[in-house]
């Protein structure tokens, strides 16, 4: 499972109204390699399901991933984070062994 936290969902939806994205769009969320720590987070939104895709809905915002990056992102929590010192959307994953400062790379 993949989860929402109210902070997310709130920004997720501040966004699809600010940018008129349609209900029918969803958040994509991938782990590609790369970064510091050696995988890194990618996340979009989308409307184009694929054969292998994950998909959960949580807190209200359906969220969907590939299920190679699923296997990084098992029980994993997206969130966000505002204001002067604020991250902006991060993930907490229980998954992580170690993660970059700046919170966008990990490893398992």
């Amino acid at each position: 499972m993949l989860f929402v936290a109210d902070s997310a969902k709130d920004k997720i939806g501040e966004l699809m109204t600010a940018e008129q994205i349609a209900n029918e769009y969803f958040i994509r969320v991938s782990v590609t390699s790369g970064g510091c720590s050696g995988l890194s987070y990618e996340m979009d939104f989308d409307n184009e399901e694929k054969e292998d895709d994950q998909i959960f809905e949580d807190n209200g915002v359906k969220v969907v991933t590939d299920l190679k990056s699923f296997l990084y992102l098992c029980n994993t929590t997206l969130e966000f984070s505002g204001g002067l010192n604020g991250k902006g959307f991060f993930f907490n994953n229980p998954n992580a062994s170690r993660t970059c400062g700046c919170g966008e790379s990990f490893a398992v």
